[in-house]
């Protein structure tokens, strides 16, 4: 078999630009996140200390190693979406969540220096599911008002 670079061989031969997937949507992430918690249910898992009285430079640098972020981190698949790290910064950038719902889904508060894994997917999927409910509401309300 005889090798032929890629310029070469668009002069004797159509080539086609390798078909590229849609980026996935904030929904589909949160269910890839939920789904990867729920391989592993009885995890434990880190949560964060106190991120609700950090300033929001220093909340969004925190980064705890086994946490519920490292979860979604250690993915291949949300990593080649733009996954860049397991801060807390950056799961709140990612997957386009407020403080209070990250804080809802990683924060010792609401379960102490850990919590297993499906009990995040669990809060995870609460997150998406508020989002939803939320665009169904604005839905309806933009037919009834148009």
């Amino acid at each position: 078999m005889k090798h032929t670079p890629l310029d070469q061989l668009t002069a004797v031969a159509k080539t086609y630009p390798e078909p590229t997937r849609p980026a996935l949507t904030r929904s589909e992430r949160l269910e890839r996140w939920a789904m990867l918690l729920e391989r592993e249910p009885d995890r434990r898992l880190r949560t964060f200390s106190g991120t609700e009285y950090e300033p929001a430079r220093t909340r969004d640098g925190l980064q705890t190693t086994g946490s519920p972020i490292s979860v979604a981190y250690e993915d291949p698949v949300l990593r080649a979406e733009g996954l860049r790290n397991d801060t807390y910064g950056e799961a709140k950038r990612f997957f386009e969540l407020r403080d209070h719902q990250l804080h809802a889904i990683v924060c010792y508060c609401d379960f102490g220096p850990s919590v297993t894994a499906a009990v995040s997917a669990r809060c995870v999927r609460a997150v998406a599911d508020q989002a939803q409910r939320r665009g169904l509401f604005a839905r309806l309300w933009n037919a009834v008002i148009r």
